[in-house]
């Protein structure tokens, strides 16, 4: 590609469940290296709350992709970009900009798979997946996170592995509010208050897995409440909703794929939002799919949810390690 073509930027955090999305959908689609720009946002130190980020994309979510209007894709006219700020949006343009339709400048000779389902029927079952199960409060991923913990010992092992990130963003985020408070960064009060809310969520959750190492005995009154608030959310989380929303999924999976045979656009949220959830039940890249259905009834608890009931989903996880883009984002190691 030329150097002075205009180029799509994403920006992205390597482990981020939602920046994955994306970047599957870059491989699915046979993009070539030098077509997008490749940007990381780390949202581990806040980086996604500067006023510069915000900018693009006042939800401060990664991933974003910049991408330039199609009557400026010249050399001898000024480029104009928009962002496309949700994981949805991104893949839905990525699979319709690399086509025998598209009219963007590709390099590339590798397939163009289209990832738009092909009949009504399917189409219907692909936005169920995304968005009414997949992007659902209850399938949160970042619940399922920062909530991955009914007791104390998995609320000490969750400090270890989330607690840095929180305390990163917070950090960040202090300072930003200090910064706009005293006038060294310009910004709207709209911008500040969002900035206090995002502090107002995570103060609270960092104070509770801070305390994690720390027996429920040696615990004040008033963090005790905080605690036994926190256990239940995540019970409610990993007990109640995961075992709905698996229930749901695999009542609209056709098999062994979303939607049968051959990837489509609800596969780059699928996998990428099973892959999350079999990493945070303890299992690996490594598993066959009967091991991680057996994992994820462990996990959550054979009363709340059952193998028996799973097979889809472990067809599908032995289904999507063979796929070149699995294998390309998550072939070192799962998150």
């Amino acid at each position: 590609m030329s150097s002075g073509l205009p180029k799509a930027v994403l920006y992205y955090h390597p482990k981020s469940i939602w920046s994955s999305v994306a970047r599957l959908a870059v491989e699915e689609k046979g993009y070539a290296a030098d077509e997008i720009d490749f940007k990381i946002v780390d949202i581990n130190k806040g980086e996604n709350y500067d006023p510069t980020f915000l900018r693009l994309n006042p939800k401060a979510t990664v991933p974003t992709l910049v991408v330039p209007l199609s009557n400026t894709l010249s050399e001898d006219v000024d480029s104009r970009y928009k962002a496309l700020t949700d994981s949805t949006t991104i893949v839905e343009f990525l699979d319709k900009s690399r086509s025998s339709l598209s009219r963007t400048h590709t390099t590339s000779t590798a397939p163009a798979p289209a990832l738009t389902p092909a009949t009504i029927a399917a189409t219907s079952i692909a936005k169920t997946i995304v968005y009414d199960i997949i992007h659902s409060d209850e399938a949160s991923p970042g619940k399922l996170k920062f909530y991955n913990a009914r007791d104390e010992a998995g609320l000490k092992k969750l400090r270890q592995v989330v607690l840095p990130a929180l305390q990163g963003r917070a950090d960040a985020l202090r300072k930003h509010i200090a910064d706009g408070e005293s006038g060294v960064a310009q910004v709207s009060e709209k911008t500040k208050q969002f900035w206090a809310s995002k502090l107002a969520w995570i103060e609270p959750l960092a104070k509770v897995i801070e305390a994690g190492d720390r027996p429920t005995e040696s615990l004040s009154e008033t963090e005790k409440e905080e605690r036994a608030a926190f256990f239940k959310v995540a019970k409610q989380t990993w007990e109640t909703d995961l075992p709905n929303v698996l229930g749901k999924l695999t009542k609209e999976m056709v098999g062994p794929f979303a939607l049968g045979d051959q990837l489509s656009v609800a596969d780059m949220h699928l996998i990428a939002w099973v892959t999350r959830l079999v990493t945070l039940a303890g299992g690996s890249g490594d598993d066959e799919g009967k091991t991680v259905i057996v994992k994820i009834e462990e996990y959550v608890g054979g009363e709340h949810v059952s193998r028996k009931k799973l097979g889809k989903l472990g067809t599908f996880w032995d289904g999507i390690k063979g796929v070149r883009s699995w294998q390309k984002i998550y072939g070192e190691g799962v998150f």
